[in-house]
């Protein structure tokens, strides 16, 4: 996948830019002892989908009343015992029973009576995000992900990318970064508008979502000297939890 790979500023610039990053994270956010919110913890892949794909836009709260509620239909753990492991397949919910339920209800009765949600992916012409839930959970079934176990191994397929990114709403990829980062990548940033926000006031302009996961990235790795268990998603969370208590 593309998300990795960056080469857009001058080393230089760069340099500058990190070092600002760096010094303006150690100075308004609280990094050490920091931890993800359950949602980095669900038990199986369908939730990392159904928060992925409904988060995009909206207060948070909403997206974790959507997770809930569809636990609560089907008798569902929603986060696992430990965070320190993923379950083992057993006892996850494969994507391919979220895509026969979605197919035997049907997608207005998930959006009407499981999800209880019917946001659409944009407000001018986007599908309802119960519709991009299927269609997302079904490039990733077709392309052999039905388990959180599944989901390493296909990170940097390009030609899986392009797939969700046809999907209407994912054309940022922003949700498709996230889902990853739900399903345990450990490298990845959710460059959305919180992430847009904090940035452009430590370099007084928003770089691009590619200039952001650099950013962050290095300097996560001048953070870790302080925070050695510090990552680029931990740090991602972090500025979310901050920007968020700002509003």
């Amino acid at each position: 996948m593309s998300f990795l790979r960056v080469d857009t500023m001058q080393p230089t610039f760069l340099r500058d830019k990190v070092l600002a990053v760096t010094v303006f994270c150690e100075r308004e956010l609280i990094l050490q002892g920091a931890l993800l919110g359950g949602e980095y913890f669900y038990q199986s892949l369908p939730l990392c989908v159904i928060d992925a794909v409904y988060s995009i836009g909206v207060k948070y709260k909403g997206v974790q009343n959507v997770a809930r509620r569809y636990c609560e239909y089907f008798g569902l753990e929603e986060f696992r015992e430990t965070r320190d492991q993923v379950p083992p397949t057993a006892e996850q919910q494969p994507l391919s029973a979220l895509l026969e339920k979605m197919r035997a209800l049907g997608i207005e009765k998930f959006t009407r009576e499981i999800f209880n949600n019917k946001q659409r992916t944009s407000p001018r012409g986007g599908i309802l995000k119960s519709d991009a839930i299927f269609r997302f959970a079904s490039v990733l079934r077709d392309n052999g992900i039905n388990f959180l176990q599944h989901v390493p191994r296909r990170l940097l397929d390009s030609d899986l990318e392009a797939e969700l990114r046809q999907i209407p709403g994912q054309t940022s990829g922003i949700s498709i970064r996230y889902f990853f980062m739900l399903a345990g990548e450990e490298n990845l940033i959710k460059p959305d508008r919180w992430i847009g926000r904090f940035l452009k006031r430590c370099l007084n302009a928003e770089p691009t979502a590619a200039e952001s996961q650099l950013l962050i990235s290095m300097a996560c790795e001048r953070l870790r000297t302080t925070c050695p268990e510090l990552t680029p998603r931990l740090l991602d969370n972090v500025i979310w939890k901050y920007e968020r208590a700002r509003e």
